[in-house]
């Protein structure tokens, strides 16, 4: 059984696994963080947000020495999962944190508890 989370995330309740939706990928324990299964890039802010004007100087981009942008990628098929702005030395965010057990019960009582198909 699969519950779909994000657009790029399952969850498995009966094994408490983060899933790729993509590609089926395990991305590691449902009671953890599932970034910590991601593949990891760390991008200079001035790498993506041009400069708008005539001066490079002028832009919107944040200050690397005061923020760096992330980015969470699938080890298994490369989809960009999350991005999050986080000033350097910062813990990764903990943004998705489920009651596994509640979620198992609702399931197999609503009588959805069967192991859909992945899509190839």
């Amino acid at each position: 059984m699969l519950v779909r989370i994000t657009e790029y995330l399952d969850v498995n309740p009966r094994t408490e696994r983060w899933q790729c939706h993509c590609c089926s990928h395990d991305l590691g324990p449902a009671a953890q963080s599932y970034k910590c299964g991601c593949l990891v890039r760390a991008r200079n802010p001035h790498d993506v947000h041009f400069p708008i004007g005539p001066d490079p100087e002028f832009n919107f981009s944040f200050d690397p020495d005061w923020m760096q942008l992330l980015e969470f990628y699938c080890p298994g098929c490369g989809v960009l999962v999350e991005v999050e702005y986080l000033p350097p030395g910062h813990p990764l965010t903990w943004d998705i944190q489920l009651d596994l057990e509640a979620l198992r019960k609702k399931y197999e009582e609503s009588g959805q508890a069967t192991e859909p198909e992945v899509a190839q």
